[in-house]
């Protein structure tokens, strides 16, 4: 039986609204677990930073940002099945941490953000995309320049003489310098691939 068709478009409807709400409530599930890790990552990172402080000083502190944070990155997404990095506009080592064209795209909009007044605390990102290999769950949360990053980060004046002859010596090209509390150092992303198959480090 051919139902009218104000009943068909109805139902048409009623079936894409429901299937709106089911990729709302998945993407909303996804990022309170994204939000979880991302903070994980960080925390991990602050510990192993403040260790290598009280013990090596800013030179313990550069050891871990070149071998260490890859690695609990490495850890983090392992153990989650989700890839985790941290990415920015102006790496440190070009080897580690260039964002691709997605990443790119939020960061940039995570600097207009901020230039319209919008508090970087909190400031993420989340969506579905389709990419060319599959349909990805994505997610970012800055990083801002915090007081204690400037030693290693900031603009000539505030780099010590010797932690900057040690950065030129490690990262010949290093561009993660020239920064002011509280700019956009970065963000930490989040790659999940929800057509069926995980993907990790």
């Amino acid at each position: 039986m051919q139902l009218p068709r104000s009943l068909s478009s109805f139902l048409l409807l009623l079936c894409c609204g429901s299937t709106a709400l089911v990729h709302a409530d998945e993407l909303a599930a996804r990022q309170q677990e994204a939000v979880e890790i991302a903070q994980s990552l960080m925390q991990q990172l602050k510990h192993s930073m403040k260790h290598a402080m009280k013990n090596g000083g800013v030179t313990g502190a550069i050891e871990i940002c070149a071998e260490r944070a890859p690695a609990i990155a490495g850890e983090v997404s392992r153990a989650r099945g989700w890839k985790v990095t941290r990415v920015s506009t102006r790496v440190r080592n070009p080897m580690l941490g260039m964002p691709d064209a997605y990443e790119q795209q939020v960061l940039s909009e995570f600097k207009r953000r901020m230039a319209r007044g919008e508090s970087p605390k909190g400031l993420i990102s989340a969506a579905m995309v389709e990419e060319p290999d599959g349909r990805y769950f994505r997610f970012m949360r800055a990083i801002t320049v915090q007081p204690q990053c400037l030693t290693c980060h900031g603009a000539e004046g505030d780099i010590p003489s010797a932690v900057a002859a040690l950065l030129n010596k490690r990262y010949p090209h290093d561009q993660a310098t020239g920064y002011g509390i509280g700019d956009l150092r970065g963000a930490v992303s989040i790659k999940y691939r929800v057509d069926g198959e995980e993907i990790g480090q």
